[in-house]
């Protein structure tokens, strides 16, 4: 009985990863360190700013780094971020099935609204929220989905939570919430689910779509009927 969607935000509704490389490399550079590219950032993007800061500004004041991600970030998200291919066609047709929409990012939930705001999504969405909404509690932890699932009052058996990495899988799995994954078909993480890799480290999720248009064809039944007036 699907009635409401759960959304990440980086990799799923949109392709923020150039702008999250240019802050992380920013950080880097105050610390004397070389710059990396896209694809080695984009690596260990999903768990929150502590972990890519910890993980990729290594040896240095954690809060600090944070804190200088934080200033710079407002200066490249907006225009080296984009909507993932399908997001602008999908969203209107599912909130005119009547789904119940929400979005549940690691990144800041200020910048979160902020660019869901610049991109045209806002009318979509219920509420948009991040660690800043459960005590900083970052996926895999459950808690901003089972705050998102109250906040649209249904049951986790009557959500999908929708995601592209494997922090999705673990952060769905957590709150009991069905999950399907958004993976290309070139996808490695793809590859490591179809093999049943060791690399994955967890069941794979529910449902791999190829695109995010793909939504729509899954669910074309709504449960719940669509707005009136």
């Amino acid at each position: 009985m699907t009635q409401a969607i759960l959304f990440d935000f980086d990799g799923t509704l949109a392709d923020s990863f150039a702008a999250i490389t240019a802050s992380t490399n920013h950080v880097r550079n105050c610390y004397g360190l070389p710059p990396l590219s896209e694809a080695e950032v984009r690596q260990f993007v999903g768990y929150g700013l502590v972990h890519l800061m910890t993980t990729l500004v290594p040896g240095v004041p954690v809060e600090e780094a944070v804190a200088r991600y934080r200033e710079h970030h407002p200066y490249v998200m907006m225009t080296q971020t984009r909507l993932m291919p399908g997001v602008a066609e999908t969203l209107p047709q599912l909130a005119h099935r009547g789904y119940r929409m929400a979005v549940c990012s690691n990144k800041r939930v200020e910048f979160t609204q902020q660019l869901v705001t610049a991109l045209g999504l806002k009318d979509y969405f219920a509420c948009i929220l991040g660690p800043d909404d459960v005590q900083q509690r970052a996926k895999p932890d459950p808690a901003m989905l089972l705050e998102a699932l109250n906040r649209l009052k249904v049951s986790p058996q009557q959500a999908v939570y929708v995601g592209d990495m494997v922090v999705d899988v673990q952060t769905a799995r957590a709150a009991g919430v069905p999950v399907w994954l958004i993976l290309p078909p070139e996808s490695p993480l793809r590859l490591q689910f179809r093999t049943n890799s060791p690399a994955s480290a967890l069941p794979p999720p529910d449902r791999i779509l190829d695109t995010f248009t793909d939504l729509l064809r899954f669910l074309s039944q709504p449960d719940v009927p669509p707005p009136t007036g």
